[in-house]
């Protein structure tokens, strides 16, 4: 298959590609528990349910490649108004542009909304189909031009994908996050094992404080999650993200759409004093890894969050022979949990001259200074020797 016999389409929604289409290129392998936030099911819900709509600043416009009247891959994409709910930043690209005089939104936006969460984001229908990867990435680029757009910008793709896009002329960006690594553990005691005398009698005596405070954990997952699991997690998130940032992104229906149609992917840990539910965390699994995303709770307990979020997490991960827990961005305080620095990755297609040359002077600096903050992370690292 060459360039000259792909067909391009942009299409408005995920509804318009299809759940069988999409999931072709989503899950080409067919596997039974697949990467959660690339699938049909995961991109229908945000957008069926308001959260990533053109009315709040996310119009999908994805990109399709179609052979012989098949979808042979796509990007999702989505024509952005903001900068918000990305988790890469770019607010001082875009105000260094509009005191040039230029417009730097619209700008186009290839993810998952609301999700750092590395992932394909290059969707094809055949596996390690790296030509049609590459005439995506060449295709999306023309649509920025075409549109007349300031910039591309696609975020949290794996790195060889990050590979190719450079290879495609896409200025390169990167950044780090902390994941735990189950290293064959049998119990949460034999991970605390590997940790240092301190660092082991701080989290043993975190946990005591949550036991303690009378605190018990329900792991809900497929049919026990129940709509009235939903509406208490929603009123913690829309608390918690409240005081954090404004307003939370994601609406009440997007909660239950992912419940119907990926249950089984759901891992709902919530916090229990007797019957009283005073906090809980989402977490979506797929490919042997516990991707923890939400998190809320109504009143304050010391390490709550901690026991909640990062320790409960371990424990399911463990019980169930998960490889990894991904916690999502920031967070220095991971990595005195057990969470270790990993890589992530973003590509930049610039079409503002101007802009380009000083953003690739900027990002050459800046993986640099990732590169060296992760060394010396790694050298912090709470354990007590490194296995092979």
């Amino acid at each position: 298959m060459t360039n000259d016999d792909l067909t391009w389409r942009i299409r408005g929604s995920a509804a318009e590609i299809g759940y069988t289409a999409w999931n072709a290129c989503a899950n080409p392998t067919g596997a039974p528990y697949p990467h959660p936030f690339t699938q049909y099911e995961f991109f229908d819900a945000l957008e069926a349910s308001g959260s990533a709509v053109a009315a709040a600043g996310w119009r999908p416009f994805h990109l399709v490649a179609e052979y012989n009247g098949g979808v042979a891959g796509l990007l999702p994409l989505y024509l952005k108004a903001h900068s918000q709910g990305e988790y890469v930043f770019d607010h001082a690209w875009a105000e260094a542009l509009e005191k040039a005089g230029g417009n730097y939104y619209p700008k186009l936006q290839g993810c998952v909304p609301f999700t750092p969460v590395t992932g394909r984001r290059l969707l094809t229908a055949s596996v390690n189909e790296s030509a049609t990867g590459a005439a995506l990435l060449r295709a999306a680029a023309t649509t920025a031009r075409q549109l007349g757009i300031s910039s591309l910008h696609i975020t949290f793709l794996t790195e060889q994908e990050w590979v190719m896009a450079g290879e495609s002329g896409y200025l390169q960006r990167t950044d780090r996050q902390f994941h735990w690594e189950n290293r064959g553990y049998r119990t949460f005691d034999d991970f605390l094992g590997d940790l240092s005398s301190a660092r082991r009698k701080n989290l043993r005596k975190e946990r005591i404080s949550i036991q303690n405070a009378g605190i018990e954990f329900d792991w809900l997952s497929g049919a026990d999650l129940t709509e009235k699991h939903w509406d208490r997690f929603f009123a913690f998130y829309m608390d918690t993200g409240s005081r954090k940032w404004g307003r939370p992104y994601l609406t009440r229906e997007f909660f239950s759409r992912i419940g119907q149609n990926m249950g089984k992917q759901i891992l709902l840990i919530m916090a229990r004093r007797g019957r009283n539910y005073i906090g809980a965390a989402l977490n979506l699994l797929g490919d042997g890894i516990v991707y923890g995303r939400h998190w809320g709770c109504s009143e304050f307990v010391p390490f709550l969050h901690f026991e909640t979020c990062y320790y409960q997490a371990i424990e399911y991960a463990i019980a169930h022979k998960f490889s990894r827990v991904e916690a999502g961005v920031q967070g220095e305080h991971k990595l005195l949990r057990g969470y270790r620095p990993a890589p992530t990755y973003s590509v930049h297609y610039i079409t503002h001259s101007g802009l380009r040359r000083a953003v690739a002077d900027f990002l050459r600096i800046e993986r640099i200074a990732v590169q060296e903050d992760v060394s010396e992370m790694v050298q912090a690292m709470p354990f007590r020797n490194e296995r092979s």
